[in-house]
């Protein structure tokens, strides 16, 4: 493999089902994988995520291991019971940013317990349009200065137990009304589209 390949790789978080590690893995480490993405079907009730965590970790110690744990309607730790945290809007709403603080350092926490240092979280993106699929809830709200001010509360609060934040998604994107999981989101007031959430 070239450089170039294994450098390409470095960057990419995989993913895969269930709580077991498949056998495919190790191989992709060993070509350049950076990492793996934790969904909820890797946090079933009856399995310890950071044993799994561990598990992959022993095939490569430098591997990335990430989860989108945003609280609210999006997690992964708590797919199968619904967050104990609350979710932007909430925060936004009650635009305390001692409070998202403390959200987002209870989420750390757990992650950090399981060994997970990189969170696809918080959603930066401002609630502009009420017909978005996608954003919505996941968003501290319609205000640019409210959800920069929650979003540096919640990245510090990441911080305070160790783990880094993944601000998302692109710019333009609660302003659309594509889910970006299903198809090529385009905000018609920005030059080209939104991609991928």
């Amino acid at each position: 493999m070239i450089d170039l390949q294994y450098a390409a790789r470095k960057v990419l978080l995989a993913g895969f089902a269930g709580a077991v590690v498949p056998s495919w893995l190790s191989h992709e480490l060993g070509q350049g994988l950076g990492g793996i993405c934790f969904y909820g079907n890797n946090v079933a009730p009856e399995h310890d995520l950071a044993a799994l965590a561990r598990s992959v970790r022993a095939l490569d110690p430098s591997v990335v291991l990430a989860i989108d744990e945003e609280g609210g309607d999006v997690t992964r730790l708590h797919a199968t019971t619904g967050s104990p945290y609350a979710g932007p809007a909430v925060l936004g709403l009650l635009d305390d940013p001692v409070v998202t603080h403390q959200v987002a350092a209870g989420i750390g926490a757990e992650l950090s317990a399981a060994g997970i240092w990189l969170d696809l979280a918080p959603c930066a993106d401002i609630n502009s349009d009420p017909l978005n699929p996608v954003i919505g809830t996941r968003s501290f709200g319609t205000d640019p200065a409210l959800v920069a001010l929650h979003t540096q509360a919640f990245v510090a609060g990441l911080a305070s137990s160790g783990v880094a934040a993944c601000v998302k998604h692109f710019p333009g994107h609660g302003d659309t009304r594509t889910d970006s999981h299903h198809g090529a989101a385009d905000d018609p007031g920005e030059q080209g589209g939104v991609g991928a959430a």
